[in-house]
């Protein structure tokens, strides 16, 4: 329902403004300008999406859906200034304006490449990225990601994302030549921008006064593997209610001061509270095992995700992948009676997985319950065509949930849909805020 409903609001403001169009402003100029008025749309649509409110979650099937739509649109909006800053030149346009016109480009555009730099891996071919990797080791390269910093760095300047979108919303207020002549097109303007602005300044400045947050404390930091480690946050107060699968946006006090990050939860905790896997994949989980000790507080929002077993069939394959078990041991260790559901559960790692033992000594108490434990080192990658082999159920029947890198899940989901499972039978974890 989300998607479709900003494709119809940008389909709806585009016909509008094209059939407003004065008959003294030239087809190509105020085309260009309305370039300009969808890329104001959509980035108050990237705002609303990021403002946490719990009415954005059900309508795009969980705030970690949202996230990638909020990523979506904010680069397609980028995309769209091109040609307006082609197409919709004015003469008489202020110099204000046009300050603020640049302010606003170099700044959202910087967001956009800042947003996209992460995942140039997936964006390019093979060939390219090995030239890409080996001008990554060169001295320049090394020192610009230095000053680029990381995770915190990022989100510090992703926050100015209102500003920019207030200097360019501004601009147009200033030099759009089709507002004087149609002063419906100057108020749909201003409601399109001054909508996606308050939803920025209640981000900014009332969300953390009504969202919840929990008092927490670092009970126990075990590590599970060479990079993977679990940690215990015992509550102080009214603990945080969470669905077996959802995630929480973590504060830890650390010894490099206040770090924040989303987590899955893996359930609760043998300590009580409960339990965050968190696997050394950036800046921040990286140094997480040398900074975080027991003792330490810690604060707890949400929970989030809409990531649920019981929006599945009767018959149900898991696919978990690397640290993307986490979810799946949050369902595991919150199982209470028999299961409903037949599940086939495949954890691949390279190696053997480090719950590998406790996954087994579960699924004994729950005979519905049929686990397939894939080192990658030893028994090859997994496919989906080795699952539907294994699991004697007509594709058709089958419920998917995964968890795992990007790249597997998107080869699953294809491969999937080949088979002949439903695409709204095939669920998947969207753990990418940044």
């Amino acid at each position: 329902m989300g998607p479709a409903v900003i494709l119809a609001l940008v389909a709806a403001y585009g016909i509008f403004w094209y059939l407003a169009r004065p008959a003294s402003e030239p087809v190509l100029g105020h085309v260009g300008q309305l370039f300009g008025g969808e890329s104001v749309l959509l980035y108050s649509i990237a705002l609303v999406l990021v403002s946490t409110l719990p009415h954005v979650e059900p309508v795009f099937g969980g705030i970690d859906h949202a996230a990638i739509w909020h990523r979506r649109v904010a680069i397609t909006a980028t995309v769209l200034l091109l040609p307006h800053i082609e197409m919709a030149s004015n003469p008489e346009a202020t110099s204000l304006g046009k300050t603020l016109a640049v302010v606003a480009i170099c700044g959202l555009t910087a967001l956009a490449v800042w947003a996209i730099l992460p995942r140039w891996r997936t964006m390019l071919p093979a060939p390219v990225r090995q030239l890409v990797v080996a001008t990554l080791q060169t001295r320049p390269a090394r020192l610009l990601a230095r000053l680029l910093g990381g995770y915190e760095r990022w989100r510090g300047f992703h926050r100015l994302t209102g500003l920019f979108l207030a200097a360019g919303f501004l601009h147009g207020l200033l030099d759009a030549s089709a507002f004087e002549a149609v002063p419906a097109l100057r108020w749909s303007y201003v409601a399109i921008g001054g909508t996606g602005l308050a939803f920025y300044a209640y981000r900014e400045l009332l969300a953390r006064r009504f969202l919840p947050h929990h008092d927490y404390q670092v009970a126990a930091v075990r590590p599970v593997a060479p990079d993977l480690l679990e940690v215990a946050l015992r509550p102080l107060g009214r603990p945080l209610a969470f669905k077996p699968g959802q995630f929480a946006m973590v504060y830890l006090e650390t010894a490099d001061g206040w770090q924040r990050h989303p987590f899955s939860i893996s359930g609760p905790a043998p300590e009580g509270g409960i339990s965050i896997t968190v696997k050394a994949l950036g800046d921040h989980t990286t140094r997480l095992p040398d900074v975080v000790q027991p003792g330490m507080p810690a604060v707890v929002g949400g929970p989030y995700g809409r990531f649920d077993r019981h929006r599945g069939t009767a018959h149900q394959v898991w696919i978990a992948g690397g640290v993307g078990i986490t979810p799946f041991l949050s369902w595991l260790r919150s199982l209470d009676g028999e299961l409903q559901e037949d599940v086939h559960l495949f954890v691949t790692s390279a190696g053997q997985s480090p719950f590998a033992d406790e996954i087994t000594a579960i699924a004994r108490n729950h005979p519905r319950l049929a686990v397939h434990l894939v080192d990658t080192g030893r028994d090859g990658r997994l496919t989906p065509e080795a699952v539907i082999a294994a699991v004697d159920t007509e594709p058709r029947h089958l419920s998917v949930f995964m968890g795992g890198p990007d790249a597997m899940l998107r080869q699953f989901r294809k491969g999937f849909r080949a088979a002949g499972v439903r695409r709204a039978n095939i669920h998947r974890e969207y753990f990418q805020w940044r």
